[in-house]
């Protein structure tokens, strides 16, 4: 009854939305709410890889339940505390160009946390998307160094990692490959049909969304309302296109995968994360504290990683100008 409740309640907020300019509402309404990931593509407007960062919607279209004495959690204090000097002066005027929801920003911002590499951020209104007119790229996330140019989250870690190891170590082993392609090609997909999977946790990812995102007034009513209704029935399309059956069992078979692939170990990497570590922890982080994340740990045995590498990735690095 409340579920019946909640999406009449939506269903109105979307008409009333509609009364709006034409002129406001048509790209909200029209091309914002497109996207196969957590967030419309307007709102995200980034894909893991560069081959599907065009993608648009069609209908057609985890920790480990190990024991840590003390010694081991001091251990791995010292090792967070350790890497906070390693990197923080390699790389000046870092600049950040994002959605703050985005969880493939959230990727980048959990490896520049993680590295301790400062760095500014500029919210890009998904709208207007003004901040980003000086660019020919219209996706986020847009990373510069030094008036340096990175897109697409996976080629910006790459290329900071790089510039990080000039004697050309090699980025990422076999194992780490495979998580992080099992990231951008599978738990992306999982997120949207669970955070808007009933017309209440469609409101709550879109309150999340408007609260923080770069919105005037008018706009973040319109995204919050009008977002969550068509949200909850694009969730809907997008549970189908990937064979997803039950959308809670599917984020915690997601969750209980990855922790299998830990092997008893603190971390993908061992003992300190990897950049598969990082690419998880950074795409459930917008999640996390929703009602689907709140879920997730409940049911899963993620909950132990996942609070390990909240501890590593430690405070943002982000300048606050």
């Amino acid at each position: 009854m409340n579920r019946v409740t909640s999406l009449a309640a939506l269903r109105r907020a979307a008409a009333a939305t509609a009364s709006l300019s034409r002129n406001q509402a048509a790209p909200l309404s029209s091309s914002s709410f497109t996207t196969p990931h957590f967030l419309p593509r307007r709102l995200i407007h980034h894909s893991g890889s560069a081959s599907s960062a065009s993608h648009s919607l069609s209908p057609n279209s985890i920790a480990g339940t190990m024991f840590f004495s003390v010694a081991a959690a001091a251990s791995l204090s010292q090792e967070a505390h350790a890497k906070e000097s390693l990197h923080s002066n390699l790389f000046n005027d870092v600049v950040l160009y994002q959605y703050e929801a985005c969880p493939f920003c959230n990727k980048v911002k959990a490896f520049l946390d993680y590295h301790n590499i400062p760095y500014k951020v500029v919210e890009v209104n998904p709208i207007s998307k003004k901040e980003i007119k000086w660019s020919d790229y219209k996706k986020v996330p847009i990373l510069t160094v030094e008036g340096e140019q990175m897109v697409n989250s996976s080629d910006i870690i790459e290329s900071l990692y790089k510039k990080m190891h000039p004697e050309g170590s090699s980025m990422n082993t076999e194992e780490e490959k495979k998580w992080l392609r099992w990231v951008d090609d599978h738990l992306v997909h999982v997120l949207s049909p669970n955070i808007y999977r009933t017309a209440g946790e469609a409101l709550e990812s879109f309150d999340y969304i408007a609260s923080h995102g770069n919105f005037g007034f008018m706009e973040r009513m319109m995204a919050k309302y009008a977002g969550a209704t068509a949200m909850y029935f694009v969730a809907k399309k997008l549970k189908k296109k990937y064979n997803i059956t039950d959308e809670r069992e599917s984020l915690y078979q997601s969750a209980e995968t990855w922790v299998d692939a830990l092997k008893g170990r603190a971390f993908l990497g061992g003992s300190k994360p990897n950049m598969a570590d990082l690419a998880v922890f950074g795409v459930l982080r917008p999640i996390r504290h929703l009602q689907s994340g709140k879920d997730m740990v409940e049911h899963t045995r993620i909950g132990d990683w996942y609070a390990r590498m909240e501890k590593v990735v430690g405070e943002s690095c982000r300048v606050i100008v």
